[in-house]
C-alpha cells in the first residue's frame, strides 16, 4: 500500500538544520534525485513542519540552537504517524556517546559530517527503501493475524460442532439403538416388522459408527488419538463383526466370510473392532449381488496383517493413496450402483491403525480391492 502510494509522488524529505550550507547541500543533492526537500532551520520549526505534512524521511542534525536532535526525534516518535517515518541524524560528533544517545531516541541511521552528497543520497533512498519494507512487513503481519484469527475461529467451531455431534446426537442414537432392540425382543411384533425394526438397529448402529469415526478422527488431527491396549482375540472378534454385519449383507446377496486363525493381539479393542467393521462394511457397499466379502489374517514374528477382500470393481491405481483422505468418494467404484459413505470410514481406520504405528493400505484382488491393516504386536 505505502509502495504504490510513493511511487504516484516524490517522496518528501524533511531537512532539519540549523547550518543553512547544510541545508542547500541537501536541498540540491536530494531535489536532483526527484526528492521534494521541506527545509527548517531549528528543531522548533523542524516540529512544525512535520505536524504540518507528515514526510516520507526526515533527516536531523543533533546539535541545533533552540532543541537538540535528540529531543525532536522523541517527539516526532510521539505524533501521529512519527514512529514509522525514517529518522536519520548527522553530527559532527564522532563518538560512541552521541551514536548510542541517537539509538535511544529513534534513530533510523547516522551520518557524520561533513556531508557528502553521494552518501547522503545512498542513506537517504536506503531508509526510504526500509520503510516501504516495513510497511510491506506490517500489512503482512496484519494479513497472517487475520489468517490467524479466521483458523482460530474455525477451529472453535469445529470443536464446538464435534462437541455437539458427541453429547447431543450420541444419545439420541443410542436411545434408537436400544428401542429397536427392546422392539425385537417383543414376541407379539408381527413377522413383516421385524426385518423394518431391524433396518432402524443397523442404520442407527451405522449413525453411530459415524460419529464416533468424526470424532477420532478430530482426536488425530489435534494428536489426541491414543490407543488404549488390551488382548484382543482376532478370530473371535472377526465372527462377532461378521454376525453383526449379516444384516447389512444379506438384503444385497453379498455373503461374509472368515478365514481368520490369529493368536491374540495386544491393540485398543475398540479401535480394532470399529476398523475392522467400516472396512467390511464398505467391501459389502461395493460388492456385486452373489459375491463374497472375505476377512483373514497373516502372522509372522514382527506383527500382524488383516486383509478385507471383495469381488468388486476394486479401486484405480491413481486413487489408492487419496481413498484413505477424508471425504474422499469414488462413484465409478460401485459400477452404478447407489451406495452409501461420506468418505468418513476409511479416514477413520488410516487415523485408528497409525495411532498402533501400524499401516494400512490397499491391493487390487483381480477382480476386487483388499484392503490391508497391519498392526506391529
Amino acid at each position: 500500500m505505502i509502495e504504490s502510494v510513493e511511487s504516484e509522488r516524490p517522496s518528501i524529505v524533511l531537512v532539519v538544520d540549523g547550518s543553512e550550507l547544510n541545508r542547500l547541500l541537501a536541498k540540491t543533492t536530494l531535489e536532483g534525485e526527484g526528492h521534494r526537500v521541506v527545509l527548517a532551520a531549528s528543531g522548533a520549526e523542524g516540529i512544525a513542519a512535520f505536524e504540518r505534512e507528515p514526510p516520507d524521511c526526515v533527516l536531523l542534525d543533533v546539535r541545533m540552537p533552540d532543541i537538540d536532535g535528540f529531543t525532536v526525534c522523541e517527539h516526532i516518535r510521539s505524533l501521529a504517524g512519527g514512529a514509522d517515518i525514517p529518522v536519520v541524524f548527522f553530527t559532527a560528533s564522532r563518538d560512541v556517546e552521541t551514536f548510542d544517545r541517537a539509538l535511544r531516541a529513534g534513530a533510523d541511521d547516522f551520518l557524520t559530517k561533513p556531508l557528502r552528497p553521494a552518501e547522503l543520497l545512498v542513506r537517504v533512498q536506503t531508509a526510504l527503501k526500509l520503510r516501504r519494507v516495513r510497511g510491506e512487513l506490517h500489512e503482512h503481519y496484519e494479513l497472517l493475524k487475520r489468517q490467524r484469527n479466521d483458523l482460530l475461529r474455525l477451529q472453535l467451531q469445529k470443536e464446538r460442532l464435534t462437541a455437539f455431534l458427541v453429547h447431543d446426537l450420541k444419545n439420541p442414537v443410542n436411545a434408537m439403538d436400544l428401542h429397536a432392540q427392546l422392539l425385537l425382543r417383543d414376541h407379539e411384533l408381527p413377522s413383516s416388522m421385524q426385518g423394518s425394526v431391524q433396518q432402524i438397529r443397523t442404520q442407527a448402529q451405522r449413525l453411530h459408527r459415524m460419529i464416533l469415526n468424526l470424532l477420532d478422527l478430530s482426536k488425530s488431527d489435534e494428536g489426541k488419538l491414543a490407543p488404549r491396549l488390551a488382548r484382543v482375540d482376532v478370530r473371535s472378534l472377526v465372527d462377532e463383526i461378521l454376525d453383526e454385519l449379516r444384516p447389512v449383507a444379506q438384503p444385497v446377496e453379498v455373503v461374509l466370510e472368515s478365514l481368520v486363525d490369529a493368536e491374540p493381539l495386544r491393540a485398543d479393542p475398540d479401535l480394532v473392532r470399529r476398523t475392522l467393521i467400516n472396512l467390511v462394511e464398505n467391501s459389502i457397499r461395493h460388492a456385486p449381488p452373489g459375491s463374497r466379502v472375505t476377512v483373514s489374517s497373516r502372522a509372522d514374528a514382527q506383527g500382524m496383517e488383516l486383509r478385507v477382500s471383495d469381488e468388486g470393481p476394486g479401486i484405480p491405481p491413481e486413487m489408492r493413496e487419496r481413498i484413505f483422505d477424508a471425504f474422499v468418494q469414488i462413484d465409478a467404484w460401485s459400477r452404478g450402483r447407489t451406495v452409501g459413505g461420506r468418505g468418513l470410514g476409511l479416514a477413520f481406520c488410516k487415523a485408528a491403525v497409525e495411532s498402533h504405528d501400524g499401516t494400512i493400505w490397499v491391493e487390487d484382488g483381480a477382480p476386487g480391492a483388499i484392503f490391508c491393516v497391519r498392526l506391529p504386536r
